[in-house]
């Protein structure tokens, strides 16, 4: 079973908002993961984007988005959401899902923390 499979992606026009969900049922412990987004096309390396604590209480986000996306979990449905406003053309790329099972830090910003994936979900905004 995958553990994290991610949803919403899709075409929006500059200044639109879409919602991403992570569906996290296959992996177990996910009440005590911390979750977090990355982006990455194919010109970039991959790229922190929103991390969540294991409690929802704590979020932290790139500059680039902050003040424009929002990350939040609800760890009684095993999901988290990215909701994206305001998208701008460089918001373009694929956006992956990732658990870190074991968080050590917080905030939880480098690729190597996170040890589940998803498969990614394509968001475009046309220039």
């Amino acid at each position: 079973q995958v553990p994290l499979v991610e949803s919403g992606g899709g075409l929006v026009q500059a200044g639109g908002s879409l919602r991403l969900s992570c569906a996290a049922s296959g992996l177990a412990f996910f009440s005590n993961s911390a979750m977090g987004w990355f982006r990455q096309t194919p010109k970039k390396a991959r790229e922190f984007v929103a991390a969540v604590s294991t409690s929802g209480g704590s979020t932290y986000y790139a500059d680039s988005v902050k003040g424009r996306f929002t990350i939040s979990r609800d760890n009684a449905n095993n999901t988290v959401t990215l909701q994206m406003n305001n998208l701008k053309p460089e918001d373009t790329a694929v956006y992956y899902c990732a658990a870190d099972r074991f968080p050590r830090s917080w905030p939880n910003v480098g690729e190597y923390e996170y040890d589940y994936w998803g498969q990614g979900t394509q968001v475009t905004v046309p220039s």
